[in-house]
């Protein structure tokens, strides 16, 4: 059996997306360093997703200056309904730092009257630039055919058979755009970056997995699948003692507190002196024992002495004295 072409494999494809996606425009007006941060916040996430996300940053600073010098957490704050806006934010401050390191300014429009080779390289060098965010750019900006492939959009490409591992490796299509016409190039990449962001927000998805087999019914084995729950693994009696199910773990504690309570409630209770004797007296002669008590005369008690009062005992010769009548 022949295989079958590329561009047939590719046709096929754009032919089912079409059925299950509507195609998306974006801004095409705007400036070429726009373009190039609006693909920062488009990279694996939704159109919707991204304009919103590019909003914010646009009405949450001042400008572009403003953004380059703000930390990455903040810029994830404002953009936090992207999938990773991290990445997103790193992506965008880098950018911004070498386009003003390059050109001391934010304006990168004469770029669009340079040759489109020239251009490309200096995009694919720029840090903080992808070959998705530099493909987009091509294709919104310089009116270049180029389909934005992220990766998402790389993963569908692979598990299609579209691609090999090396192609996925190097963020590269092989004969994508011979396939694809130039009058359908924007058309197709947005279709197919509505996949890949399907895709990555959940591969598991039911509609996710319609598309996949309506493009290829033979790779239902090769769809991801969710783990199942491993079973409990049984106790080996050479690794030992297994450990206590979950319901003695839950009550060896209450047992500790009882254990820890009783224990205190003993040492607050009077202790009892330790009994002399060996056996236990008979009923009789416990009842005879404390009449044999009563009958023992106490002792008598020894009353002390009488204190008997400073005053008695010296009596102050001027006080005699006082008492004699005059002569």
């Amino acid at each position: 059996m022949a295989s079958v072409s590329r561009t047939a494999q590719f046709a096929k494809l754009h032919k089912v997306l079409k059925k299950c996606y509507k195609p998306v425009t974006g801004d095409l007006n705007r400036p070429v360093l726009e373009h190039l941060l609006f693909a920062c916040c488009l990279e694996d996430a939704h159109y919707e997703t991204a304009e919103e996300a590019f909003a914010a940053l646009v009405h949450s600073f001042f400008d572009w200056n403003e953004v380059r010098v703000t930390s990455i957490a903040e810029l994830s704050e404002v953009m936090a309904c992207l999938p990773d806006p991290r990445a997103a934010a790193n992506r965008i401050k880098r950018i911004l730092h070498a386009v003003f390191e390059a050109t001391y300014a934010f304006d990168l429009e004469e770029h669009r009257k340079k040759n489109l080779g020239p251009t490309v390289k200096w995009l694919e060098k720029l840090d903080g630039s992808t070959p998705f965010a530099v493909a987009y750019v091509v294709q919104a900006a310089l009116g270049g055919h180029s389909i934005p492939i992220d990766g998402g959009t790389m993963r569908v490409l692979r598990l299609l058979d579209l691609v090999t591992d090396k192609d996925a490796e190097s963020c590269a299509v092989p004969g994508l755009e011979r396939a694809i016409a130039k009058s359908k190039g924007v058309e197709f990449g947005a279709l197919l970056h509505q996949l890949g962001a399907d895709f990555t927000a959940n591969p598991y998805a039911p509609t996710v997995r319609d598309v996949l087999l309506q493009i290829d019914p033979d790779i239902k084995d090769k769809l991801p699948k969710r783990r199942a729950d491993k079973p409990a693994k049984k106790p080996d009696e050479s690794e030992g003692a297994a450990a206590p199910p979950a319901a003695e773990r839950s009550a060896a504690p209450a047992q500790k507190a009882a254990t820890v309570g009783g224990a205190k409630k003993r040492a607050a209770e009077p202790q009892k002196p330790p009994e002399t004797g060996t056996a236990e007296l008979p009923a009789d002669a416990a009842k005879k024992r404390p009449a044999a008590a009563k009958k023992k005369p106490a002792e008598p008690a020894v009353e002390p002495a009488p204190a008997r009062p400073e005053a008695a005992k010296k009596k102050s010769p001027a006080a005699g004295l006082a008492k004699r009548k005059p002569r």
